[in-house]
């Protein structure tokens, strides 16, 4: 049975300030998407009031239908590619002085490498503004392609991310065009030659999932080499999208925080209001500077 409507007080958060407010006026004149808008993601306020984001590239019209996901569908729709979407994501990056990006986007299984020339564009012309700015991609799966995924290798991201969302018996309701074994496929082939890419996958908790399917979920990801997990609290858009079936307390988040980093996780963060790209910057940070300690130990 689905769980009371009625939120847990841990989310309670604080109403948007000025400085995020003005960030939302300065998207919507730009034309700039982000999944934090598009997804209704809880933590927007306190991120927007740091001038954080994840932008949204491809544009906002998905050809995938989640049943968790609030971002548009775009059955019906003619689908293109806007041409100017790099040149205006580079300058709000710019004009926002932003040293950590992550950029996202949309499925478009319409494109023949899903997308991933736009990414490689997007980090080239980043690197131009800046080579000091920190770039995070978090990819679709790209139909598990090698040639897309090595377009998305070569173009040397400071870290890839592909989300797996849910556990493997859970995919066939609420992500019917995925495969979970294509999208292990895509954070191995992330990891192929001497990348030395770092490597990111988050899920999603209170769908119906049990801790051992979590916890294979976990071993599954470190199998691939995995190196930062992330773990949060799903929250239904509307009544229309998956139902939320239980409320993961924080206490049961720390323990598989603990269990993930047993497991051998360079970084996990696990909490009710943790998303994908949450302290993304500070996430990386922690790698580093572990890769740092061990390296000096060797």
């Amino acid at each position: 049975m689905p769980v009371n409507k009625r939120l847990p007080a841990w989310f309670k958060q604080a109403l948007p300030d000025n400085n995020a407010l003005k960030l939302m006026r300065r998207l919507s004149d730009t034309a700039v998407n982000t999944v934090c808008r598009e997804a209704k993601c809880p933590n927007i306020g306190a991120c927007f009031a740091q001038s954080r984001m994840t932008f949204m590239i491809l544009g906002n019209a998905c050809t995938r239908a989640c049943g968790f996901c609030n971002v548009d569908k775009a059955a019906g729709k003619e689908l293109t590619l806007d041409r100017q979407e790099t040149q205006r994501v580079c300058s709000l990056i710019k004009e926002l002085g932003l040293k950590y990006a992550v950029i996202t986007s949309v499925t478009r299984d319409d494109l023949d490498d899903g997308g991933a020339s736009r990414f490689a564009e997007l980090v080239k012309e980043i690197r131009l503004i800046s080579a000091d700015i920190r770039i995070e991609l978090l990819i679709p799966d790209l139909q598990a392609k090698p040639e897309s995924v090595k377009i998305i290798r070569d173009a040397a991201a400071d870290v890839t991310g592909h989300n797996l969302e849910t556990v493997p018996r859970l995919y066939s309701t609420l992500r019917p065009q995925a495969d979970y074994q294509k999208s292990l496929s895509v954070l191995r082939m992330l990891k192929e030659g001497e990348s030395g890419m770092i490597t990111k996958s988050s899920l999603m908790l209170g769908l119906g999932e049990t801790p051992a399917e979590v916890l294979r979920v976990m071993e599954d990801l470190r199998g691939v080499d995995c190196d930062i997990l992330t773990l949060g609290q799903y929250l239904a858009p509307s009544e229309k999208h998956a139902r939320v079936e239980e409320f993961i307390t924080p206490g049961q988040f720390d323990k598989f925080e603990k269990m993930g980093l047993e497991l051998g996780f360079q970084q996990v963060l696990a909490g009710p209001l943790v998303r994908s790209s949450f302290k993304a910057n500070e996430l990386q940070d922690r790698v580093l500077n572990r890769k740092k300690v061990d390296k000096c130990t060797i």
